[in-house]
């Protein structure tokens, strides 16, 4: 049953490629989304819109979702390839990994990756991967994140860090903010867990170590927020979360970029590859510089606090 059930995903998923790839457009570019997630959401259509903007009709997005499924991801990959697409960009760490797998040749742009070192095990050259990867990184500087910690919560002694352990760079966010509460002398507890499944009793067992607890960037985080502040609220325990939307779900502040401008300035990149030629193995992983500290106005009342005037609320 699940053979045939792949058989015909395998169809309808090719018949829809081939459909869209039916098209008198210069460039065709294929877009390889993994999973619901708001930010990655609005990477994407910042991307689309910025080179909507400058090709108009010359450009074509063939934009299929593998509802988090790597089978269906790669499926998708290898589709985009057999087509021959001029560029693909991959709204996530999984979804690059998957890309860059099914090509050495196609132009593989990320969206809001954090780190592609980790995620493609290469070393970077002059911020470059060497390979057909390049892209944007939703990194926020992590010292300057973690100081909201010690802002906020100056008399914090225990602070919890929930990750999910299949995310290479959700374990680099968690060791480097360890690393700088460790030399505040702030003690840290890592509370791993390997799915939404698991999620539950490792945000239970950090609420009853922590004064605060903090959340990378993280997929599997962003897609189970309710989960996460359910426990909390009763737990009465804050959270500092890593981007905009886990905050809006779940946390108390963040310090978080704007997804849409980063996903205009991947956009851009896709103009200089297509266009003028560059050298996707020579382009610099580029970084959103306007970081801007924001606060869950709900979750703060809740949890009695009075938030710096300098945080501006998420709507």
């Amino acid at each position: 049953m699940k053979k045939t059930l792949s058989l015909i995903l395998s169809a309808v998923l090719l018949f829809a490629l081939t459909a869209c790839g039916t098209t008198s457009a210069t460039y065709t570019i294929g877009i390889l989304e993994y999973a619901s997630h708001e930010a990655q959401s609005l990477a994407v259509q910042g991307f689309m819109d910025v080179l909507t903007e400058k090709l108009g009709d010359d450009v074509a997005f063939q934009k299929q979702h593998a509802s988090g499924d790597a089978n269906s991801a790669t499926l998708i990959a290898n589709n985009f390839v057999t087509q021959n697409v001029d560029l693909i960009l991959c709204d996530n760490t999984q979804s690059v990994q998957i890309a860059a797998s099914a090509t050495a040749t196609i132009p593989v742009l990320g969206a809001a990756v954090t780190d592609y070192a980790q995620a493609l095990d290469v070393s970077l050259t002059s911020a470059s991967t060497g390979i057909n990867v390049s892209g944007t990184s939703d990194l926020a500087p992590l010292e300057s994140q973690a100081a909201m910690i010690t802002e906020l919560f100056p008399e914090a002694k225990n602070v919890g860090l929930i990750y999910c352990s299949s995310e290479v760079n959700s374990l680099y966010q968690i060791n480097f903010v360890q690393q700088y509460l460790l030399s505040k002398g702030i003690s840290c507890m890592e509370f791993a867990f390997t799915d939404s499944n698991d999620l539950a009793a490792a945000v239970q067992s950090a609420c009853e170590f922590s004064d605060v607890i903090y959340l990378p960037t993280d997929n599997t985080i962003a897609e189970c927020t309710g989960i996460i502040n359910d426990i909390c609220y009763v737990a009465k325990v804050p959270v500092i979360a890593g981007e905009k939307g886990i905050c809006s779900g779940c946390g108390v502040a963040t310090l978080s970029i704007d997804y849409y401008e980063l996903g205009k300035k991947t956009g851009l990149m896709a103009y200089e590859i297509l266009v003028n030629g560059a050298d996707i193995s020579k382009m610099p992983i580029e970084y959103d510089e306007n970081c801007i500290k924001m606060y869950n106005p709900t979750i703060a009342e809740e949890l009695g606090l009075t938030i710096p005037e300098d945080y501006i609320p998420i709507e």
